[in-house]
């Protein structure tokens, strides 16, 4: 072996040399501090000055947990300790809190101590962070969006499928919510959202789950509710109660009060719960039948609702290929005086299905109205019905007859429905004052004054109106009279009530004298028998419709009942 023929630096080339190696330590990008076996401070940069937030004056000597005494026991202490004890490297990520700061830490043990060298990554953390909640968070409620749901709804089953643990989803839908956006534009939809988010959240534990699932649906994950199904049921059932409660008070858009209600399906899951999907599926389902329940209410999963549903969605399918297709009829029931001559008839939709027939109106008009349908389908229907009363008015027998067509909600409280009228006038060539159009009590509770408006825009042109299925609903006289209609109809259920001696015929009698007091007519419908006829008649009525008179007729056979009829006002 040779040996190195270079002397030993002499303690002067030595002090030089470490000069130079503090001042490179110095002035290098990295935060650095060293270490002794006593954990001591021997050396520490500029660096690392300035990220700690300390004078190196102060702390050279200095204990390094006396200094930081918050990291003691954490990520940091850990960390080097498990450095020195195996005499190998450490490099991790970790954020110190007193100081807000984020590192990345690089330390390397030797006979000494310990030399660590760091480098402040707060920066990139909070782009990570950024990026994170671009990803997995709701831009305008920010909530956990649907990604994040799937992704803990998937670890929730993960665990429970460890232990006996059960949880619980709820699924939540807001009911008509596109009629907020409709009349009020998106921007106020938007702030509803927002409130509905925090409405939520405070239905709710800190530890618990409240995401939006995508337009106006959210998504509640209970975790940790209790060993059995009975447990997390009940503490399932609590909570729905404080989300339907929480829907009490109003909601605030920009001034204006706004009240909505949600529709809440629920569904436990466990061990045995399966995938993600099915959960999310299951609570789906159930907020479905919550919504065919009359919404503003929660619904529990039960088996059968999946083939319920996809009866439903499958009968919704075939209405809109019906509308498409042209797949629907008019039909007309004849509407008369007590001496049994024609005023006029009532337009009723019917369905021809190509393999089931005749729909009956209660299997799909309901449907149409939760779906919208009835939008499209409420304008063809009156189009259609503005022509026929045309073709009546261009013959001088019955130019007289006059047309009610029914009016569902969703149709006359959009801004548009007084022009969408008075466009179907125009473009059939209809005469306005022989056209009714038969709204229903509830339809006129909602914002009183905006429906007065819209029913006088209409009367100047001559367009009438009859209340539909009179005494059924929440009648207020508070408002009854400043209403611009000019007929009543008295419910069917009240005509065949009276034959059984309970109260129908006293309110037959009741709601004939109101419309006399109003100066208003009264027409009886549903009737059937020589015996509600005289009856009605001896309360006060003035019209009546039913199938003593004639049941609904198709065009053609309602074209050879008006040729033999007596008509109102008309001679044969």
């Amino acid at each position: 072996m040779t040996s190195d023929p270079r002397p030993p630096p002499t303690e002067t080339e030595a002090q030089r040399l470490g000069v130079r190696l503090a001042c490179t330590l110095d002035n290098i990008s990295d935060a650095f501090l060293m270490l002794d076996r006593q954990w001591r401070l021997t050396f520490i940069n500029r660096e690392a000055e300035r990220l700690l937030q300390c004078k190196r004056a102060e702390v050279l000597g200095m204990n390094i947990w006396q200094r930081f005494p918050e990291a003691v026991g954490g990520p940091y202490y850990q960390a080097y300790h498990r450095a020195v004890a195996t005499r190998s490297s450490v490099l991790f990520e970790e954020y110190y809190a007193p100081l807000d700061l984020w590192t990345e830490v690089r330390a390397y043990p030797s006979d000494e101590g310990l030399a660590i060298y760091f480098l402040d990554i707060s920066t990139r953390k909070a782009q990570e962070a950024a990026f994170h909640k671009l990803a997995f968070f709701d831009r305008l409620t920010g909530l956990p969006n649907r990604q994040l749901l799937v992704d803990r709804v998937g670890q929730a089953l993960e665990r429970f499928r460890r232990s006996q643990y059960c949880g619980a989803v709820l699924f939540i839908d807001l009911d008509n919510f596109k009629s907020v956006n409709d009349a009020r534009g998106h921007d106020k939809g938007d702030l509803l959202l927002q409130q509905v988010a925090g409405r939520l959240k405070e239905s709710v534990r800190a530890s618990d789950t409240v995401a939006r699932f995508g337009g106006d649906e959210f998504v509640v994950l209970l975790e940790g509710v209790g060993e059995s199904g009975e447990a997390a049921a009940q503490h399932a059932r609590e909570v729905a109660g404080k989300i339907l409660r929480a829907f009490d008070a109003p909601f605030d858009i920009e001034g204006v009060q706004h009240y909505s209600t949600p529709s809440v399906g629920v569904t436990i899951i466990d061990r045995s719960s399966g995938s993600t999907e099915e959960v999310l599926k299951r609570a789906d389902l159930a907020m479905y039948q919550s919504k065919a329940a009359g919404r503003n209410t929660s619904t529990w999963f039960e088996a059968g609702m999946e083939q319920r549903v996809a009866a439903r969605a499958a009968l919704e399918a075939d209405l809109r290929q019906a509308l498409n297709e042209g797949r629907f009829e008019l039909h007309y029931q004849p509407q008369c005086d007590l001496r049994q001559r024609m005023t006029g008839a009532e337009a009723l939709l019917r369905w021809r299905h190509p393999q089931r027939g005749m729909v009956q109106p209660g299997e799909f008009i309901p449907l149409t109205e939760e779906t919208g349908i009835i939008i499209p389908l409420g304008s063809w229907v009156l189009r259609t019905a503005c022509a026929q009363l045309a073709r009546w008015a261009a013959q001088p027998r019955t130019e007289g007859l006059r047309m009610a067509v029914n009016v569902s909600a969703q149709q006359f409280h959009r801004p548009d429905f007084v022009e969408q009228v008075l466009q179907a006038l125009a473009d059939t060539g209809a005469n306005p004052g022989r056209l009714k159009l038969e709204l229903t009590e509830s339809l006129l509770l909602k914002d009183v004054e905006a429906t007065i408006a819209r029913m006088e825009r209409l009367r100047e042109v001559g367009v009438g109106f009859s209340l539909d299925d009179f005494g059924t609903g929440y009648s207020s006289l508070s408002y009854l009279h400043r209403l611009p209609l000019e007929q009543l109809k008295i419910d069917r259920s009240f005509i065949w009530d009276a034959g059984t001696g309970r109260h129908g015929k006293a309110i037959v009698h009741t709601i004939a004298g109101l419309g006399k007091a109003l100066r208003i007519e009264v027409m009886a419908e549903g009737v059937e028998t020589d015996a509600q006829l005289a009856m009605v008649e001896e309360g006060g009525c003035h019209l009546f419709q039913g199938y003593l008179y004639s049941k609904p007729l198709a065009p053609d056979a309602l074209a050879a009942f008006i040729a033999q009829a007596s008509l109102a006002g008309f001679h044969v």
